[in-house]
C-alpha cells in the first residue's frame, strides 16, 4: 500500500509540475507578445512576414527552427551580415534591442509559437544568460 501511494505522488507531481510549465510557457508567450509589439513589429510586421528583400520572415521560418542559438543571440547583440531564411539571402543589420535575458526568451516564446512556427519547448532565460557573442 505505501509503494502506490508513493508512486500516486510521483504522478501527481508530475501532472502539476506539467501544468505549471503549461501555464508559464503560456504567460511567457503572452509577455513576449508585448515586447514583439514594442521592438519587432516594425521591421518584422504584425504578420511577421517581414519586409521582402530587406527583414526576414519570422513567420513560417526555417532558420528560426533550426538555428535557436544564433536567433537568441541575434535579439541579445545583434546581427548583421548574410542569413539565409527559407531559402532567401538577407543581409541587413539589426542592431542589439538592450532586452533583459527574461525579455528575450519571452519574445522568442512568442515567436517560436507564433504564424506558422511550432515548438513546445520553452526558452528560459537561463538558456539565454548562456548565449555569448559570437
Amino acid at each position: 500500500m505505501k509503494a502506490v501511494l508513493v508512486v500516486f505522488a510521483i504522478v501527481v507531481t508530475g501532472i502539476f509540475l506539467g501544468l505549471q510549465q503549461d501555464r508559464s510557457f503560456q504567460e511567457s508567450k503572452e509577455r513576449g507578445a508585448v515586447i514583439y509589439q514594442d521592438f519587432c513589429v516594425t521591421c518584422h510586421l504584425p504578420t511577421g512576414e517581414g519586409v521582402p528583400e530587406v527583414y526576414p520572415p519570422l513567420a513560417n521560418s526555417d532558420y528560426l527552427l533550426t538555428n535557436k542559438t544564433a536567433s537568441i543571440r541575434g535579439i541579445k547583440f545583434g546581427q548583421r551580415g548574410p542569413m539565409v531564411v527559407n531559402g532567401k539571402t538577407y543581409d541587413n543589420t539589426m542592431m542589439p534591442l538592450g532586452l533583459e535575458d527574461e525579455e528575450i526568451a519571452d519574445v522568442m516564446n512568442f515567436i517560436l509559437t507564433s504564424w506558422g512556427n511550432a515548438t513546445d519547448t520553452l526558452v528560459t532565460a537561463e538558456e539565454v544568460a548562456a548565449v555569448g557573442p559570437r
